[in-house]
């Protein structure tokens, strides 16, 4: 079994939160996407200028996954609402990411679960995510974590437009 911990980030995280999520966003996403849109993408939402001025933005909070000593994936939640959820107040799971070698561990699990009691402990009675319609691990993953599919979303990936699913989890 897995000791997997669960850590916030301090600002001196930036360069290695913008490393990891080129890694697992490339991982999860070259396959399906070309070259071009791919580096534009990752060079302008992953790097670590971008990251550390998320990393200040008091609406973001990053959390670290680590499997032993080993960084193992991160999540990063942003106090926010979708229009399909009402005034309700809730909280964006804006990206989730685990390593490829983590896959099918727990890291996954552990990561949902403090976001779920992250948001609670705010009083937030939703948890919201965008997920790519062409990801089925993804969508099957939080399917198996209580999310619906609940709206459709825009996603420009470079130059490439997608279509994404808008999935919510209730948390009362």
């Amino acid at each position: 079994m897995y000791s997997i911990t669960i850590v916030p980030v301090s600002l001196n995280d930036a360069a290695l939160i913008a490393q990891i999520s080129r890694e697992t966003f490339y991982d999860t996403y070259a396959a399906d996407n070309t070259k071009e849109d791919m580096d534009l993408y990752l060079s302008t939402k992953f790097s670590d200028e971008q990251i550390l001025e998320e990393l200040e933005d008091p609406l973001h909070l990053f959390l670290l996954a680590y499997v032993g000593d080993t960084l193992a994936g991160y999540v990063k939640l942003k106090d926010s609402t979708h229009a399909s959820l009402g005034t309700d107040p809730a909280m964006e799971v804006a990206r989730f990411y685990a390593r490829k070698n983590f896959h099918g561990k727990g890291v996954g699990k552990a990561m949902m679960q403090a976001c779920v009691t992250h948001a609670k402990a705010l009083n937030r009675k939703w948890l919201w995510l965008v997920v790519w319609k062409l990801n089925p691990r993804g969508i099957q993953f939080y399917q198996s974590a209580g999310f619906n599919i609940c709206a459709e979303a825009i996603f420009v990936l470079g130059e490439d437009v997608q279509y994404d699913w808008v999935m919510k989890k209730s948390l009362q």
